[in-house]
Parts: structure tokens; C-alpha cells; sequence
């Protein structure tokens, strides 16, 4: 996914660079019009930033979010960086608090799980001041996993239904029902929005058992093949 975002940028640059070549024998206007649209294709592929993933420890992880309104500064380009950040990370889905910002956020992308998860096929969207009204359904077990707490994964029970309403990113609002996977990852995400992470959720003895590899990661020491900032450092923003 990641290699295919990084082509489809390649491409539009190529299409870019033909079209000023083309201008290039039609006059200076010409010229002048094919490299204004070069350096604004050009500006929209340099201007994503991928953010560093907030790792386990951070003060910010429990903090509960706030709400964000329409005049949020920048907000189609935080949520274009969390879609990118997202996919370099290779993850499913990214809340904002992930990032260092305590705002009521998030972002899913289903496609890297389509194969074995049908309903995660074409499933892109952005969750703004989400909240979950209804839970309901069998309680199920499963595993999981967090960008935030790199190389551990453990046994978390969820319900099989939600009940969400949220604003997408045109400030549409939207009241929605979810089951099976697709449930369990926005209530993963929610979560993090509520100061909440996955391993909050498992059995004392299982938190008996990974206090020590969570202290551990609380101090870096854990291999992600993405950047990341601990507990004291800088967050980036």
C-alpha cells in the first residue's frame, strides 16, 4: 500500500513532466503555465508529514481527548499526514493521541486485511468527536496488537456491535452500526481517544505477566520499522 501511494505520486509527477514538456514548444506562456501546475502537483506530494508513533508511557496515551470543531487549524492536512503516517507504519488504524495530539480523531484504513476480512475491503474513513452509544452482542476474544506498544500482542474481549455517530471530514454527521472486525477496530481506536489502550483491557493476570515487557518498551527497548518518541522526548507539532 505503501509502495502504491509512492507510485501513484510518481505518476502524477510523470504526467506533470509531460505536460510542461508539451507546453515547452507552444511559447514562454506555455512554458510558465506547464511549471506552474509541476510545482503544484510537486508542493501537494512534499507537503505530508509522517508523524512519529507515540510509544507506551507517554503521558499523552492517557489522557482523554477533547472534541475538535469545524475551525480546527489545518485539519485535511492532519488528517492526509495521520493516512500517511498510517500506511508507513503499516497499520490498520491511527488515533490522533498516537501522534501527541489529545484530540477526538481517528482514521481507519481495511484494505491491507481485505483478503481474510471481506468487510474491511474498500473501508477508508475518518472518525471525527466520535462517540459509541451502543454496545452490544456476544463478547468476543481476539488478539491484538498497537503501533503504540510495538512487538506485543494479547487476548482482548469486545462486544460484536457497536452503535457509533461521528462527523466525517466534511462535517457530515453520521450514526452507524458495525459487527464482527470491523467493530473491534474502531472500539481499538476509540479507545485511545479515551486514554484507554488494549493491554488496560486483558485479564490482572496477563498484566501481571507483561509489566515487565511494558516497562521495557516504556524505555525504548523494542524494534518498530517506524519512527517513534518515548516518554520525555519532543513531540513533533
Amino acid at each position: 500500500m505503501i509502495r502504491g501511494t509512492e507510485h501513484r505520486a510518481q505518476g502524477a509527477g510523470h504526467r506533470a513532466q509531460s505536460t510542461e514538456h508539451r507546453a515547452w514548444g507552444t511559447g514562454h506562456r506555455a512554458q510558465s503555465t506547464g511549471k506552474k501546475k509541476l510545482k503544484q502537483i510537486f508542493n501537494i506530494f512534499t507537503t505530508i508529514m509522517v508523524y512519529p508513533i507515540v510509544i507506551y508511557g507517554h503521558p499523552v496515551l492517557k489522557k482523554v481527548a477533547e472534541d475538535i470543531d469545524r475551525d480546527y487549524p489545518d485539519l485535511d492536512q492532519l488528517i492526509a499526514d495521520m493516512f500517511e503516517t498510517l500506511y508507513r507504519s503499516e497499520g490498520l488504524g491511527l488515533a490522533a493521541p498516537q501522534i501527541g495530539k489529545s484530540i477526538r480523531l481517528f482514521v481507519i484504513d481495511g484494505e491491507p486485511l481485505a483478503e481474510d476480512e471481506p468487510e474491511m475491503a474498500g473501508f477508508k474513513k475518518i472518525f471525527i468527536n466520535a462517540r459509541i452509544i451502543e454496545r452490544s452482542g456476544d463478547i468476543e476474544l481476539m488478539g491484538e496488537g498497537c503501533l503504540s506498544i510495538p512487538n506485543l500482542r494479547e487476548e482482548v474481549k469486545r462486544e460484536g456491535h457497536i452503535r457509533i455517530t461521528y462527523y466525517d471530514e466534511k462535517w457530515e454527521f453520521h450514526d452507524e452500526v458495525y459487527k464482527g472486525y470491523l467493530a473491534r477496530v474502531m472500539q481499538h481506536e476509540y479507545d485511545h481517544l479515551d486514554g484507554i489502550l488494549f493491554t488496560d483491557r486483558v485479564s490482572p493476570l496477563r498484566k501481571r505477566l507483561i509489566k515487565g515487557k511494558l516497562t521495557a518498551i516504556s524505555k525504548g527497548k523494542f524494534e518498530a520499522d517506524y519512527n517513534t518518541v518515548l516518554a520525555g522526548q519532543k513531540l513533533k507539532a
